[in-house]
C-alpha cells in the first residue's frame, strides 16, 4: 500500500525486453535498505525489486502491467523521470489517500493552464472510469494523490502548487502525455454496492 505522497524522482536508465520487460531505475534512496521483493510505486505502477546496486534498483514488468499502463505507450524511455513512493509502513503519516499501486487505466492530459501560481490541469478518462471520479475526490495520477476539482463528463480538473510540481515530476508534464490512474478504492467499492441494490 502507498500514500500518493511522492518521496523521490527516479529516472529510468535502461529498458530491456526479455519474457517480460526489465527495467533499472536511478533514484537517491538508500538502496541498501531496499529489500529484494519490496514493492516500489514507480510512476504510480507498483513494481517489485528484483536487483539493486549504489544508487538504482530493477524491477520487472509483466506484459498484463504493460497493457493497464502508460508504459503500453512507449513512454518509459531511457532517461524519463519518474514519481516513486516506497511502500507504506505500519507507523507512517498517511499524508494523501489508500493506494495500492494497481493503475486502473491511462488518462490523458489535455490542457495546462496557470491560475496564479498553481497550474490547473485537466485530463480525459478512460469512459468505463469516469464514474468513479467525484469533485473532491481523490485520484491517484503518476502516482502522486490529488484531489479532483471538477468533473464534466469523461473529463476532470485538478490544481497543482508549486511545491508539487517541484518535487515530483508534474513540472515536466506536456498537454498530451499519456498518464497512470487510479481511481480512489473507497468509490470502487461504493460503485460495487450500488450494484446489488
Amino acid at each position: 500500500m502507498f500514500t500518493g505522497i511522492i518521496t523521490d524522482v527516479g529516472q529510468v536508465r535502461h529498458v530491456e525486453k526479455r519474457g517480460d520487460l526489465r527495467a533499472r531505475i536511478g533514484t537517491s534512496y538508500d538502496t541498501a535498505g531496499i529489500d529484494l521483493g519490496a514493492s516500489i510505486a514507480c510512476d504510480g505502477v507498483c513494481l517489485t525489486v528484483i536487483e539493486t546496486g549504489p544508487d538504482w534498483f530493477d524491477v520487472e514488468i509483466s506484459a498484463e502491467t504493460v497493457s493497464k499502463t502508460n508504459i503500453s505507450h512507449n513512454t518509459w524511455d531511457e532517461g524519463r523521470r519518474l514519481n516513486l513512493e516506497r511502500a507504506l509502513k505500519v507507523g507512517d503519516e498517511l499524508g494523501g489517500h489508500i493506494v495500492s499501486g494497481h493503475v486502473d487505466g491511462v488518462a490523458e492530459l489535455i490542457a495546462l493552464e496557470d491560475e496564479g501560481d498553481s497550474t490547473r490541469a485537466t485530463f480525459r478518462a478512460p469512459e468505463e472510469l469516469a464514474k468513479f471520479i467525484a469533485p473532491k475526490g481523490s485520484v491517484t495520477l503518476n502516482g502522486t494523490s490529488l484531489t479532483v476539482n471538477d468533473v464534466d463528463g469523461a473529463t476532470f480538473g485538478i490544481n497543482m502548487i508549486p511545491h508539487t510540481k517541484s518535487v515530483t515530476t508534474w513540472g515536466d508534464a506536456r498537454v498530451g502525455d499519456r498518464i497512470n490512474l487510479e481511481i480512489d478504492t473507497l468509490a470502487r467499492y461504493v460503485a460495487r454496492l450500488q450494484e446489488w441494490q
